[in-house]
């Protein structure tokens, strides 16, 4: 599917307002994360071992930021290169970090129904179907990426 200029232009629309607050909707998103699927916590080694409050964790701010970062800037690229631009090593880090967590599919369901949650939070009146389409379609060709990469790490372990 083609990414149009019309989905690219809410995405950098909504990423506007939510840049002026990052830290903020970034440890929401994984607030929210770990509230729809609890049982993710024990997938991240910073909150493994802890009952402390994710807001308070360092380690946690920074992967948000960084996921969140992520997301938003391979949407962008969706539009200008007509396919999710990650560097290849980032590529084949995320995919075989996600296979040795035992990432599934419905894990990468829980991220997108956050992702969604906080760019709708983060623009209020102005969040439409149509920006829901665009951020939706830039997550799963990212997601697409990096299943793609869990294939191949996953195959060469054999």
């Amino acid at each position: 599917m083609v990414f149009s200029e019309k989905q690219e232009a809410l995405v950098k629309e909504s990423w506007e307002v939510m840049k002026q607050n990052i830290p903020e909707f970034s440890l929401r998103f994984f607030t929210l994360i770990l509230e729809i699927a609890p049982a993710a916590k024990s997938m991240f080694s910073f909150l493994k071992d802890t009952d402390e409050i994710p807001q308070s964790n360092p380690k946690l701010k920074s992967h948000a930021v960084k996921v969140f970062k992520m997301t938003c800037e391979s949407a962008i690229q969706l539009r200008e290169k007509g396919e999710v631009v990650v560097s290849e090593t980032t590529l084949k880090y995320l995919g075989s970090i996600h296979l040795q967590k035992g990432v599934i599919d419905p894990h990468f369901e829980v991220v997108k129904e956050a992702l969604l949650r906080i760019v709708r939070e983060a623009v209020g009146g102005k969040w439409n179907e149509e920006m829901k389409g665009a951020w939706g379609e830039a997550y799963d060709q990212l997601a697409m990426a990096i299943k793609a990469e869990m294939m191949k790490a996953h195959s060469s372990q054999f």
